[in-house]
């Protein structure tokens, strides 16, 4: 089992920009995909966007342009730098970890989340 932390979330006034962070733990790395999922009251859960272990990314087409993952292998850390933030990004974010690095899928754990949220 993968051990994640999220942390960065908070409020911001619309236009605003956050970087979450997810820390893993030592052997999440290793031929893996992590991702971003976020979820808000009363909506199902979204994929935000993913990255494999060989640099591979991929973003949910609302997010593109606005938000980009990346990660440092040597930290164990995945990063979420948020730009241009809007009032309909509030939610809780999630990472998850998959050991499927090609296809991204099947994420089997899961962070406690950090809530991000943006004011008008």
């Amino acid at each position: 089992q993968v051990q994640l932390v999220e942390s960065g979330g908070g409020s911001v006034q619309a236009g605003g920009s956050l970087r979450l962070s997810c820390l893993a733990s030592t052997s999440a790395h290793s031929n893996s995909c992590m991702a971003w999922f976020r979820q808000a009251p009363s909506n199902e859960r979204e994929e935000v966007a993913t990255i494999n272990s060989f640099g591979a990314v991929t973003y949910a087409d609302s997010m593109r342009g606005r938000f980009t993952i990346s990660q440092d292998i040597a930290k164990n850390t995945v990063y979420l730098q948020m730009n241009n933030l809007k009032p309909e990004d509030t939610a809780m974010y999630y990472c998850a970890y998959s050991s499927d690095w090609y296809h991204c899928r099947e994420f089997a754990d899961w962070g406690p989340g950090t809530q991000v949220t943006v004011s008008s």
